[in-house]
């Protein structure tokens, strides 16, 4: 069994097996309230003071307080609660507090988002004031300077969840004493446990929220520390464990394990030295570099920590590095976890004034303390894996021509499309509505597998043809003359191989059929498609056949294409979905059936895991689901079972087979994620 390589730390780790040892031990041995006074309650009890102090020692905590809690965005709730109520009553007794509540403009967004809850709930109406930083990631220290005399409170973090930058906390510090400010400030210490060192009293730092889990602890357990004198209000009330500062029987089990780690990291004999991270992530930069050419770095190594790599690809989405990654087993993420799901641009880099190809592409390689050498050697591996296989789809530039393809290719972007007809033999096409956000992938397309394109037509008079004309260069006939669809003039029709592609006029836009031609004319039975800029066409009826799918230029809903007849009924998602269980039953009762692999090449050809399910797949990525549909609907049908990494684009596929009539498209739920398949060579 292939084994993921795991490079995803700054969003969480495994846990370290001595705290799952420990764990265990708590709930199995010690599983006493250490609130009880009895002796089963007593040695939970010592277990708790001894991470305590543990945790007291390794953070130089001094006198003040170290509370156990669920994690850092508790911590940080806690610590703006606890200022903002102290700022609200000193406001009540007269005295002069400050009317800014100041947080990096990179900071996690739990703490913006607190600081705006809290202040709206106690009534306090302060003005948040975001810090801008430079490209660098660095505070503005001078406009701090400025505002410090009227900040309230001030919110920055030791280190960046998605760079991995590292705050000068010390200029800061120097900063708010010379310019005599009262503000509290909280720092957020989340990636600095176990990579930076840290002695919390010796500074002033009045907050501090830690989280476990990204140090090999669990989820469900960290730690707040409160300077001694720094105001404090609990944010938990009722049985007034932890001193009275959160209650709450305590995570015993998360507290051992914490504990297992704390101890760990204060002997100094697990984790790895800084040294060795920086060659690791050294090591990682190289190897990107050489199978992703182009990659920028937009977090400077010297300024961050050294298991933190943030890079952007030229021409490339964060989302198509994402899935080229993960069909290889490496597990990396766009952004911060808590907004990879989002598609926007990453926040950080937009306040670090990268461009927007960069905030929006940009991926987080991020690796723990516990990284080895054979983990790396293998990531290193992996990546050649991947920038091979982006290389042989086309994506990004290689020194040799790409195997040419045949058939209909779709490129989307925000409900759009452009098509193109391929044919391998001649290496030629013709490109269909060519979308202004596409002309770099069509014209990367076109120069890596050396087509000549026969024409660039639009459905429509306000396309711009003239961006790829410009683009494509010896690849296109820029000086032929053409209609204002971009149709050659006085041509009847337009041969690609076997395939013929005729125009169609209704007056009020541009449709094409396209087919095998029969004695030198396409008859409705041998038109497979049309493309045209309306979901529905009545006067293009009688020109095809039940069989003819419409290829639109505009797909919202991501329905790929329709078909000229009635659609069939659709059966609930549910319907269409096999688990793993139910796909091996599947599979026995039907060994005609199908596996169709709707990733798209570059993810199938970086795929390294075995077939689980002992069947090789077919693969069809959903920009190539058109052509290919139009082929199942021709032929005798047999059963279809459609598969992606998390099964969303896998029904989509079921989904449209379903709608042409098709009566045997599946999609197996969850995907490669839950039940790995085989793939084809």
């Amino acid at each position: 069994m292939t084994t993921e390589i795991y490079l995803d730390g700054n969003a969480t780790t495994a846990v370290l097996p001595a705290a799952i040892a420990a764990a265990a031990d708590a709930m199995g041995q010690r599983y006493g309230n250490p609130s009880s006074s009895h002796g089963t309650g007593l040695k939970a009890k010592v277990l708790l003071d001894q991470t305590r102090a543990c945790a007291a020692r390794l953070l130089g905590v001094g006198d003040g307080r170290l509370m156990f809690n669920s994690g850092a965005t508790e911590g940080i709730q806690t610590a703006v609660l606890s200022a903002l109520v102290a700022l609200r009553e000193r406001r009540e007794r007269g005295e002069a507090i400050g009317s800014l509540l100041v947080y990096g403009a990179t900071e996690h967004k739990a703490v913006p988002e607190s600081l705006a809850h809290w202040n709206r709930l106690l009534g306090l109406n302060l003005t948040l004031q975001k810090l801008p930083v430079d490209q660098d990631g660095a505070h503005d220290l001078a406009l701090l300077r400025e505002l410090a005399p009227r900040a309230a409170l001030v919110c920055t973090m030791a280190a960046n969840n998605e760079t991995g930058i590292v705050t000068n906390l010390a200029a800061i510090e120097v900063l708010l004493a010379e310019t005599g400010s009262a503000a509290y400030w909280l720092v957020d210490c989340v990636q600095a446990l176990g990579k930076l060192d840290l002695d919390l009293a010796s500074t002033r730092i009045d907050y501090a929220p830690f989280s476990g889990h990204k140090l090999y602890a669990p989820k469900g357990i960290g730690m707040l520390y409160v300077r001694a004198g720094a105001p404090f209000t609990p944010l938990i009330m009722g049985g007034g464990q932890e001193g009275g500062q959160r209650s709450g029987t305590e995570n015993m089990a998360g507290i051992a394990a914490l504990g297992a780690v704390l101890s760990a990291l204060e002997r100094g004999d697990t984790f790895r030295s800084h040294h060795q991270l920086a060659s690791f992530r050294a090591r990682l930069a190289e190897s990107l570099r050489a199978a992703l050419p182009g990659v920028v770095f937009n977090n400077p190594f010297d300024k961050s920590l050294p298991t933190t790599l943030n890079f952007s690809v030229p021409g490339l989405s964060s989302r198509e590095l994402m899935d080229v990654f993960d069909a290889a087993q490496v597990r990396v993420s766009s952004g911060s976890a808590c907004s990879a799901a989002k598609a926007a641009p990453s926040y950080v880099l937009d306040a670090m004034h990268a461009p927007l190809w960069r905030s929006a592409g940009a991926i987080r390689m991020s690796f723990g303390p516990l990284a080895d050498e054979a983990t790396i050697n293998d990531a290193c591996r992996r990546i050649e894996r991947c920038g091979a296989a982006l290389r042989a789809s086309c994506l990004i530039p290689s020194e040799r021509t790409a195997v040419p393809h045949d058939g209909l290719l779709q490129l989307g972007v925000e409900g759009a499309c452009s098509w193109m007809v391929l044919d391998a033999a001649s290496r030629s096409c013709i490109v269909i509505d060519p979308l202004p956000e596409m002309t770099t992938r069509i014209e990367s397309y076109v120069r890596c597998q050396n087509y000549q394109v026969q024409a660039i037509v639009s459905t429509s008079l306000d396309t711009d043809r003239s961006m790829l004309i410009s683009a494509l260069g010896r690849h296109v006939d820029s000086h032929a003359a053409t209609d204002a669809y971009g149709w050659p003039a006085a041509a009847h029709a337009i041969q690609l191989g076997t395939q013929t592609l005729l125009s169609v006029s209704d007056g009020a836009a541009r449709h094409y059929l396209l087919g095998e031609a029969v004695d030198a004319a396409l008859p409705p039975q041998a038109v497979r498609f049309v493309f045209s800029a309306r979901p529905a066409v009545e006067a293009l009826r009688p020109l095809t056949c039940a069989q003819t799918l419409l290829c639109p230029t505009r797909d919202e809903h991501n329905q790929f294409c329709v078909g000229m007849a009635a659609p069939a009924a659709t059966a609930a998602p549910a319907a269409l979905q096999l688990d793993s269980a139910a796909l091996d039953a599947f599979l026995q009762a039907h060994p005609d059936a199908e596996l169709v692999d709707v990733r798209e090449p570059y993810e199938f050809a970086a795929t390294i895991t075995p077939g689980a399910a002992g069947r090789s797949a077919r693969s069809v990525p959903l920009s190539r689901l058109a052509e290919h549909a139009s082929s199942w609907l021709h032929a005798e049908q047999i059963p279809l079972v459609f598969f992606c990494r998390s099964g969303n684009r896998s029904l989509k596929a079921a989904q449209l087979l379903r709608r042409l009539g098709h009566g045997q498209a599946y999609s197996l739920g969850g995907g490669l994620a839950l039940a790995p398949l085989a793939h084809a060579a």
